[in-house]
């Protein structure tokens, strides 16, 4: 966070609700869309199936896995590679194989199951591992929720800092909560969970949330291949109701008004990358940003 030093952060677990001094200020609504842009971009980088092998689970096409996993995979029982396919007969073979790959450190194991869909209103076919996901190409879906609060100077909203130990992304800025869609639980119910877990929201303010749009993206990271679909929520919270860091996920929250949101945003890349996302989402919709650049980010948020 500018103006503060990272142990300083740590030390206080939940930020003050009122705007600090060096908060931005009120601010027109923004007109470049360029700025927020990029962060798209970032999230659409991926070029399916590119070199990768098209992921075929129990007969149905469900992700893409890349030549070195191929070569790993032809060798295990269950699998089949041929005509630009990497072909699981099941359950039992995919569980089989994922043992091994977390033996000798191939894969990093989430302990969390995710449904295996070849569609994302489809059925589960299956499931397999959170860490496993991007090395498969495996689609996943998860909720990302606003926390917003309304103020007679304006929208505020709650922001987290993601602890050092988080696998993916530590540090960075981050919704007051969000959290990947486990097997078997609706985006709602998700919605819930995650509230409670990660920011100590009981179930009867949660369930208030306003689901708001989807976002999609596929991108290239360093643990594989993100194919997510975002399920997005404007949460209002009231004013002096102050989230705090349950489950150790994150460092703490803080309230910013809306206007400083943006410019972390548009300046910075402080926030999770799919988080700056979804916020740009909140600033077209509230209209702090208007005009062609708020068209223009329209279009690019609502393509799949």
């Amino acid at each position: 966070m500018p103006g503060q030093r990272d142990n300083v952060l740590c030390a206080t677990p939940v930020m003050s609700a009122h705007p600090r001094p060096d908060a931005a200020p009120s601010a027109p609504p923004a007109g470049n869309a360029a700025p927020f842009l990029r962060h798209i971009a970032a999230c659409r980088t991926a070029v399916l199936p590119g070199r990768r092998l098209e992921f075929v689970f129990g007969g149905v096409e469900v992700g893409f896995v890349a030549p070195a996993l191929a070569d790993r995979l032809r060798t295990m029982d269950g699998f089949t590679v041929a005509g630009g396919r990497v072909a699981c007969a099941g359950q039992d073979a995919l569980d089989a194989a994922l043992a091994l790959l977390w033996a000798d450190g191939t894969l990093r194991r989430r302990g969390e199951a995710f449904d295996i869909r070849a569609d994302h209103a489809g059925p589960s076919l299956g499931t397999i591992d959170r860490g496993a996901l991007p090395a498969f190409g495996i689609a996943a879906s998860g909720v990302h929720v606003n926390g917003l609060v309304e103020r007679p100077d304006g929208l505020h909203v709650w922001i987290a800092k993601r602890a050092a130990d988080k696998p993916t992304d530590p540090g960075k800025l981050d919704h007051v909560t969000a959290g990947g869609i486990p097997a078997g639980l609706s985006p709602a119910a998700t919605l819930v969970k995650e509230a409670a877990e990660e920011a100590a929201i009981p179930p009867d303010l949660a369930t208030a949330a306003r689901p708001v749009g989807v976002i999609a993206y596929a991108m290239e990271r360093p643990e594989g291949l993100r194919r997510d679909r975002l399920y997005c929520y404007d949460l209002t919270l009231p004013d002096g109701f102050e989230p705090r860091p349950a489950d150790g996920e994150a460092a703490w929250f803080a309230l910013w008004p809306a206007a400083r949101v943006l410019a972390a945003v548009r300046d910075t890349d402080d926030f999770k990358f799919n988080v700056s996302v979804v916020l740009i989402d909140l600033f077209v919709r509230r209209g702090l940003i208007e005009g062609p650049a708020a068209a223009m980010l329209r279009a690019a948020l609502d393509r799949e």
